[in-house]
C-alpha cells in the first residue's frame, strides 16, 4: 500500500513539474532570437563565450517591474564588468492592453539602458522557458558555445521595499555561476504580474 502511495505522489509531483513547462533546471537552452527595441535582431548566441546572461522577463506596464527596475540596473552595472550579460525580453509585445515597440525604445532611450531589451511577440521565448509572471529571472551558465540553466525565479524576497530585502536570490545565484559553485537557492518562485497568454 505504501508502495503505491509513494508511486501516486511521485505521478502528482512529475504532472505538476510538467505542467509548469519551459526548461528544467540543469538543462541545456536552446539558441532563440528576438528583435531589440531598434528593430536588429540578437541571438542568445551572441553571447556565446560569456560566462553568466540573465534573462529578465519584464514589461513596462507592470508594477512589480516598476518596483524591480532600479534593483536590476544596480545588478547589471556591478556585474557588468564581470562576465554578466542581463538581457530584458518583453512578453507584453502586442497584446490588447500591452506595449509597442515604439514604447520599449522610449524606455531604453529614457533609462540608458546598456544591454538588449528584447521583444517577444507571440511569447514564443517565454513560453520556452515556462516564464508566467513579469519580472521573472533565469540565470544561464555559459560553458562555451552552450548555455545552461541555473536558476530561475525571484529576483530577491522583497518585491515591496529594497531595504527590507534579507535573501537576494539573483545576486547570491549570480556569484554562485562566476564562482564556479552550486546555486544553493535555485527555484524560487516569481512574484508579480501573471504573463497574460495570447
Amino acid at each position: 500500500m505504501k508502495f503505491f502511495s509513494a508511486v501516486f505522489v511521485f505521478s502528482l509531483l512529475s504532472l505538476s513539474v510538467l505542467a509548469q513547462g519551459g526548461y528544467q533546471l540543469g538543462q541545456k537552452v536552446n539558441n532563440f532570437t528576438l528583435k531589440d527595441a531598434a528593430g536588429r535582431a540578437v541571438s542568445l548566441q551572441d553571447f556565446a563565450g560569456t560566462k553568466t546572461v540573465v534573462l529578465v522577463f519584464t514589461n513596462n506596464l507592470c508594477p512589480y517591474s516598476k518596483l524591480y527596475e532600479n534593483r536590476l540596473l544596480s545588478l547589471n552595472n556591478t556585474y557588468q564588468n564581470r562576465g554578466v550579460r542581463f538581457v530584458f525580453i518583453n512578453p507584453a509585445i502586442g497584446t490588447e492592453d500591452g506595449e509597442t515597440v515604439a514604447e520599449m525604445a522610449q524606455k531604453v532611450n529614457d533609462r540608458n539602458y546598456t544591454f538588449p531589451y528584447l521583444a517577444d511577440e507571440g511569447q514564443k521565448i517565454s513560453q520556452q522557458f515556462g516564464a508566467t509572471k513579469t519580472p521573472e529571472v533565469f540565470v544561464l551558465h555559459g560553458t562555451g558555445k552552450d548555455f545552461i540553466l541555473k536558476y530561475k525565479g525571484a529576483i530577491d524576497d522583497n518585491p515591496q521595499l529594497e531595504s527590507g530585502v534579507k535573501d537576494n536570490y539573483l545576486r547570491n545565484a549570480i556569484e554562485a555561476v562566476l564562482n564556479d559553485r552550486n546555486v544553493q537557492s535555485f527555484d524560487k518562485r516569481a512574484t508579480g504580474c501573471l504573463i497574460k497568454k495570447y
